[in-house]
């Protein structure tokens, strides 16, 4: 068995991993590049190519067989090359990579939807083959849902592809299972995300929170608050969704969804979201972007949460009751340019998001009227005290850098560090 890290070696997203034996053929998620948030949209040719694509044979255009292509999440740094992919080529992920994926085309305009007719659902801890390589997706935590690493076994090698992960969320489950499953079959080569190790452990703005120190961060601003709250987050990182929730829910207010936050909720816990809304602990929003979508191409979508629904008249009557789900494009489509007095914003992204001109605008139109931006997150991706934790606990006889800027500091912390540089075939020994 052999291993190309086609993408990744030496960055952060736009992951790509090729593993081979002398008849199969398997891809490990088909990633956009990330590049400065400064840059403009990704270089495309005249055909509406990314012009970027990894140079992979039979992946994006004809030619070598490719047996399959293997999603951990659904990230667009690792799904979003996906209609580029060659449509005969079958697709493997968990069912709630499926989910998001539909829901991201549905709400946020990705077109990374997988037919029903090449999807292949994995479970987690459940072996399958493909070829003569067999495959064992295992749940791990990130800021996606239902995300997955991959036990890549042929030729008598194992391969442990650990996607992004991490351990401070609320599956703190989930890794011990891992290494439980993984515990009688030595690991060879370990494919290891570094994205935290860059620089320091507060690099991503995170200060190591875990995602209940977040949730209680959140709880005192809310609580501080005396106008409306915003909350900015992506509605597809469920976990954030949970922290918002419950954070506005012990600080004594509603819950305001859009419909997208509805959607992704209701999909992936559907009893649970429409108990809540009857019980108008949830409230939901449909802002004006959903609105002109809706008439379009959906419209039926809101039919669900028509019972919970509320206008911003309702809500700027009384703005202390409500936490409310915001995008900066509600700035103008929704508040008219001008946001209410003293308004809080509470932003759980990545920090290196708000160079960009709408986050500008947004925050200038907060301080206008009084109001505050507060940057209240935590990383989706792994610690770097943890990273040493997981390595140490999985024992591959060898770690390979992926998914960072920063090999060098896997050569201090590791002995049995491998660097492989991106197009490398490299051969399992």
């Amino acid at each position: 068995m052999k291993f190309i890290i086609h993408r990744g070696a030496k960055q952060i997203g736009g992951s790509c991993v090729e593993i081979s034996t002398a008849t199969t053929r398997l891809i490990l998620d088909a990633g956009s590049a990330l590049e400065e948030p400064s840059a403009a949209e990704t270089k495309r040719t005249k055909f509406g190519r990314p012009a970027d694509l990894p140079n992979v044979p039979g992946l994006f255009s004809p030619g070598e067989k490719v047996d399959g292509l293997l999603l951990s999440h659904a990230h667009g740094d690792h799904t979003g090359l996906l209609p580029w992919v060659q449509p005969g080529i079958r697709i493997y992920c968990s069912k709630g990579t499926s989910q998001m994926l539909m829901v991201g085309s549905l709400f946020a305009g990705q077109k990374t939807e997988i037919p029903r007719e090449r999807r292949t659902i994995l479970e987690t801890r459940k072996t399958i083959k493909i070829g003569d390589i067999s495959v064992t997706g295992l749940s791990v935590d990130h800021s996606a849902y239902d995300c997955m690493a991959f036990l890549i076994e042929a030729d008598g090698k194992r391969l442990l592809y650990s996607g992004d992960l991490r351990l401070h969320g609320r599956k703190p489950g989930m890794a011990p299972a891992l290494y439980k499953f993984i515990a009688d079959k030595p690991v060879d080569i370990l494919l290891m995300e570094g994205t935290n190790f860059r620089n320091s452990a507060k690099a991503d703005g995170s200060d190591n929170f875990s995602e209940e120190d977040l949730e209680a961060t959140l709880c005192r601003a809310i609580k501080r608050a005396d106008q409306l709250v915003l909350a900015h987050f992506s509605p597809q990182h469920f976990d954030r969704m949970i922290s918002f929730f419950k954070a506005t829910k012990d600080a004594g207010r509603i819950f305001v969804v859009d419909a997208y936050g509805a959607f992704a909720w209701d999909i992936i816990r559907r009893p649970e979201f429409r108990a809540l809304m009857a019980k108008k602990l949830i409230r939901v929003y449909f802002n004006q972007a959903f609105q002109q979508s809706r008439r379009k191409n959906n419209p039926k979508l809101n039919d669900p949460f028509l019972a919970a629904r509320i206008d911003l008249k309702e809500i700027l009557a009384e703005p202390e009751r409500y936490t409310m789900l915001f995008r900066p494009s509600m700035l103008d489509l929704d508040f008219g340019g001008k946001l209410p007095k003293q308004v809080l914003c509470l932003h759980s992204l990545w920090g290196g998001y708000l160079v960009k001109p709408e986050y500008k605008k947004l925050q200038a139109a907060l301080k206008s009227t009084d109001g505050e931006f507060s940057e209240c997150h935590t990383s989706g991706h792994i610690f770097a005290e943890d990273i040493e934790k997981f390595v140490k606990a999985v024992n591959p006889r060898h770690v390979v850098p992926i998914h960072t800027t920063s090999r060098s500091e896997f050569q201090k912390r590791f002995k049995n560090v491998l660097v492989v540089e991106d197009g490398e075939a490299f051969e399992i020994n």
